[in-house]
C-alpha cells in the first residue's frame, strides 16, 4: 500500500512481476486498498481504477475520488 507518487492517491502493487495476479492476491489488495480508501474518502466517496496506464505490466490498482485530476495539477 502507497500512494502513487504521479496521482497522489491511494494505490496497491502486487510484489511479483505479471499483469494478472491469483484472484485470491487481487482480493487480498482490493480489500486493503478499500480500507485505506475508505477511511480517506469516506464509503462512498471513491472507486477503483484497475487500469495499468504506465506500468502495464505489472499488476497496480488506484482509489480515485473525483477531485484526484484536479488535485495532481494543483
Amino acid at each position: 500500500m502507497a500512494d502513487c507518487e504521479i496521482c497522489d492517491v491511494p494505490m496497491v502493487v502486487w510484489r511479483h512481476h505479471g499483469a494478472e495476479p491469483p484472484e485470491t492476491d487481487v482480493d487480498f489488495m482490493l480489500a486493503q486498498l478499500k480500507a485505506v480508501a475508505d477511511a480517506r474518502f469516506g464509503d462512498e466517496g471513491w472507486s477503483y481504477d484497475r487500469v495499468m496506464r504506465q506500468i502495464p505490466g505489472h499488476f497496480h490498482a488506484h482509489a480515485r475520488d473525483p477531485n484526484w485530476w484536479f488535485r495532481r495539477f494543483s
